[in-house]
């Protein structure tokens, strides 16, 4: 059986190129120059291979290239699975034991190693590298950009979603997917922007130069007079029984597998984390016909936008605020998750535990910024500037803002820009990075009669593609700060909205309907948008009306099903409702509730495996015995138990072993950090000396 998404209402099909290659000597099927990691998931293959210390089961984790998880052996090689294209005839195999390198008849012969000066360089080629890239570009500054993936556009090509922010500023109201296209079309219009893909930054070096692996090949060493990076974050990860487990792993995996590779990465999803990450992949797991089971939040209240929470309770998402996951179950992979409701000390309740079957638990708790670049070249001196998420964590939008200001003040440091960079500007900046603001009580028009728009909008955020569309300038926001809620002032301006839609159309929360009185007073018709393949909703169909709660507010019949080229890819669903709840309708419910109901049965996980460092399965148990015993020096206990010595460099586990220290009341400023690590992945010690590919 097959694992793929034939038909989604928002991207477009893939190359039906195919290629046959072998996973343990089977035949299978992957689409060409797919990745290795996504091609075995396309075949419902979730393990890869079996750790060497415990022969744990291992699979996909960030799918960025960052730990090595996946690895297999390809044609006889450990590679990652996850940045590895299929080739035709080539033979895959999992990885149970330290693998074995090939043989190498005779050494290469040793090359010298490259070095390019440049006035430039940019390491990240999604929103804020681009952004820079351009401003630099319009100035004719010589500028090499250099990306690991083989597209720029970094984050960016996951996104089906309409963005948030100001549509004159960052392309409000445009889908993430199309915001990259446009941002790689203009960057590449410019003769002295050089595109390095396929290429990883290992390292800044005290000699002021940065190692470069071009290509996955080639060593070579740029020295740049400015150094940008705008490297983008990493996801955090969490401890709990059960934790890597095959088919848990974080919410940029999902969504690489799903919204770029079009594989249907779960068939049950349960989310951890309620910040925009989580509630973007519930919706997108959605819209590729997974079913969401649920999601559950340790604070009070979900951290991300209200809008995007209100999309998922509507279609039928329960949310679980102040609880926690406790453990993942299942043998070899997940099969279920239990969760349970905390205290304020942040302890489980006993008693309010609950299973739920599921095979995927995605895992968004929050993101650390890529700064190894940043704080390596101020410690040696260099000139070097962050921006977007490797400088704060914000939205994409903000990310484009910032690679934009921060392109320009590498033209004042070169001296290619005199003007002072507009004050407006960095305002911009402020209001596009804040975060969500007061919630309000929904307002909800008085009048019933003509036709108007209902916003369902009720929460401070950056947003103002619904003013900018207006045919009649009727929804207005404070011009000085589009964080303010958007109100509708036709009624005290004794002005009529005519229905035009764009507002239903555009609004990246869908949170806009439009209520028409016009031919049918007591039964009026509302208008919603609607992002599903068309045929999931019909004319004659009889949908469950919710609120923005996702309160059910009755059974209403559809009468009109619209798709548009003109609407980019939404969907408006006309509904025929009573006048009663007409304001109220928010959405329709997609999901039905059987798929969130929990097990009859309370599971629980009795193996004591909270991983902490994964790539050397150190557990919770190993470090807080440790810390107990007086170890403050992260160094001494990686010494003693490899937590932090694995192919990851302790990306993951170092924070996750100071929240143990933490947790086990030991102030942070006592505690001695980890050596870092030179290189940010690992790398075949022959590139070192020159050799080029398979040489190495």
């Amino acid at each position: 059986m097959e694992y793929r998404i034939t038909g989604h209402p928002i991207l477009p099909g893939l190359t039906d190129e195919w290629v046959d290659f072998t996973w343990r000597g089977q035949k299978l099927t992957a689409r060409k120059d797919e990745m290795i990691a996504s091609a075995l998931f396309a075949n419902g293959i979730r393990i890869f291979g079996r750790h060497p210390k415990d022969h744990a089961p291992q699979g996909i984790f960030c799918a960025n290239g960052q730990c090595a998880q996946c690895l297999v052996l390809a044609d006889g090689k450990p590679v990652k699975a996850c940045m590895t294209p299929v080739k035709a005839g080539m033979a895959v195999e999992p990885v149970e034991s330290l693998p074995e390198l090939p043989r190498v008849a005779s050494p290469p012969h040793v090359r010298e190693i490259e070095t390019l000066e440049i006035p430039v360089l940019i390491i990240g080629g999604g929103p804020a590298g681009m952004s820079a890239a351009i401003q630099l570009g319009q100035r004719g500054i010589k500028v090499l950009l250099v990306d690991d993936k083989n597209r720029l556009g970094g984050k960016l090509v996951l996104q089906t979603h309409r963005f948030f922010g100001s549509i004159n500023a960052v392309y409000a109201g445009t889908r993430g997917i199309d915001i990259a296209t446009r941002l790689e079309n203009e960057v590449r219009q410019f003769q002295s922007v050089e595109i390095w893909l396929d290429s990883t930054a290992l390292a800044v070096f005290s000699d002021h130069k940065v190692g470069i692996l071009r290509e996955g090949k080639e060593y070579v060493l740029i020295k740049p007079q400015v150094l940008l990076n705008a490297a983008g974050a990493r996801e955090k990860s969490l401890v709990f029984k059960g934790n890597t487990l095959p088919g848990v792993y974080g919410a940029g995996a999902f969504q690489t597998l799903v919204n770029r590779d079009l594989v249907r990465a779960a068939e049950r999803l349960f989310i951890v984390g309620g910040g925009n990450v989580g509630l973007i992949a519930g919706y997108h797991a959605l819209q590729a016909g997974i079913e969401v089971v649920g999601l559950v939040e340790a604070l009070p209240e979900c951290g991300g936008y209200k809008v995007h929470k209100d999309k998922l309770v509507r279609m039928g998402v329960p949310i679980y605020t102040s609880h926690t996951i406790l453990s993942a179950n299942g043998k070899e992979q997940v099969e279920s998750v239990t969760i349970a409701r905390i205290d304020q000390n942040w302890q489980p309740v006993p008693g309010s535990e609950k299973s739920f079957a599921c095979d995927t638990v995605l895992i968004a708790v929050g993101l650390d910024p890529v700064n190894e670049f940043t704080v390596k070249a101020q410690e040696f001196g260099m000139s070097v500037l962050s921006a977007g998420d490797a400088e704060e964590i914000a939205e994409a939008s903000a990310a484009m803002f910032s690679g934009k200001i921060k392109g320009l003040e590498i033209a004042r440091m070169l001296g290619r820009f005199d003007e002072p960079i507009p004050e407006d500007w960095y305002h911009t900046a402020e209001i596009l990075k804040s975060h969500p603001g007061m919630i309000s009580q929904e307002w909800i028009p008085a009048s019933e009669g003509g036709v108007y728009p209902v916003l369902h909008c009720s929460q401070e955020i950056p947003c103002n593609p619904c003013t900018s569309v207006c045919s009649q300038g009727l929804i207005r926001i404070d011009e000085n700060d589009i964080r303010k809620v958007p109100v509708f002032v036709g009624e005290q301006l004794g002005e009529r909205c005519i229905g035009c839609e764009k507002c239903v159309t555009i609004c990246p929360g869908l949170a806009i309907t439009l209520v028409d009185y016009r031919k049918d007073a007591e039964n009026p018709t509302v208008l919603i948008p609607f992002e599903y393949s068309a045929g999931k909703v019909n004319v004659g169909d009889m949908v469950t009306a919710l609120d923005t709660a996702g309160n059910v507010l009755g059974e209403v019949p559809v009468v009109n099903v619209r798709a548009i080229k003109a609407n980019d890819r939404t969907i408006l669903v006309k509904l025929k409702v009573p006048r009663s709840i007409a304001k109220r309708v928010a959405g329709i419910r997609v999901q039905p509730p059987w798929v969130s109901e929990p097990l009859p049965e309370v599971l629980e996980r009795l193996e004591e495996d909270t991983i902490v460092c994964r790539c050397e399965r150190v557990t919770a148990g190993e470090i807080r015995a440790l810390i107990r015993k007086g170890y403050i020096d992260m160094n001494e206990i990686k010494a003693v138990t490899r937590a932090g010595m694995g192919a990851c460099g302790g990306k993951t586990c170092t924070a996750l072993i100071q929240r143990l220290f933490r947790e086990e009341g030991v102030d942070s400023g006592e505690v001695t950090p980890n050596v870092k690590r030179p290189l940010f992945i690992e790398v075949p010690l022959g590139i070192f000396a020159g050799y080029k590919g398979d040489e190495a």
